[in-house]
């Protein structure tokens, strides 16, 4: 098992949130605290590191007392931009990269995307799920850990043009890692669907 001391762990919070009418996601309460405060709370037991990547908003996300990574490219190109943000200032040998609106992201997510990356000698896990269709996954590819060595690829693709994760990952030396609980991946779009998630289940 990959120690936890040798996972950074990266909150993805740099997008423009336009789904949501461009405001900040990770700032957006969720039961009296932050969206962002949730994933904190559940990923800082999993990983030894960990940062925010943010480009908007640093003051109030200063407010966490983690490292401020952001994106080295203008323009909000995306989460990959996020992880080349991760890649680049991390110390350890593996980054492990969660976005900042899915509050109920599971608890043994580094343990389970570990034990999939060496069981399978791979460079990159990301976390799948059943899809609605039987024998087609559903794939949540900005819930992955991957190998730091992996920037010089990841700076090539973006600088050619790149910006989908699937198209970049589809090269590389990867795994899907299944998990039982959909919801846990649940993430959080619109105003809308922020406030059925704060609705208990009936």
């Amino acid at each position: 098992m990959i120690p936890a001391v040798a996972i950074t762990g990266l909150i993805l919070a740099g997008g423009r949130g336009s789904r949501m009418g461009h405001i900040d996601k990770g700032l957006q309460s969720f039961k009296g605290l932050p969206l962002a405060a949730h994933v904190i709370a559940r990923l800082a037991p999993q990983v030894g590191p960990l940062a925010l990547n943010v480009n908007r908003n640093r003051q109030q996300y200063a407010a966490f007392g983690l490292p401020l990574w952001p994106d080295l490219l203008p323009e909000f190109p995306g989460p990959l931009a996020g992880l080349q943000a991760g890649l680049s200032r991390c110390a350890t040998q593996y980054l492990l990269s969660v976005p900042c609106d899915s509050p109920l992201l599971p608890l043994d997510l580094a343990a389970r995307l570990s034990q999939g990356l060496q069981d399978a000698g791979a460079d990159l896990a990301l976390a799948s799920t059943d899809g609605e269709q039987p024998g087609r996954p559903q794939r949540h590819p900005v819930f992955c850990l991957m190998k730091t060595s992996l920037l010089p690829q990841l700076d090539a693709f973006l600088a050619g043009g790149g910006r989908k994760m699937e198209t970049w990952m589809s090269a590389l030396a990867s795994v899907d890692v299944h998990f039982e609980d959909a919801a846990a991946f649940s993430n959080i779009n619109t105003l809308q669907q922020l406030q059925q998630l704060e609705q208990p289940s009936p």
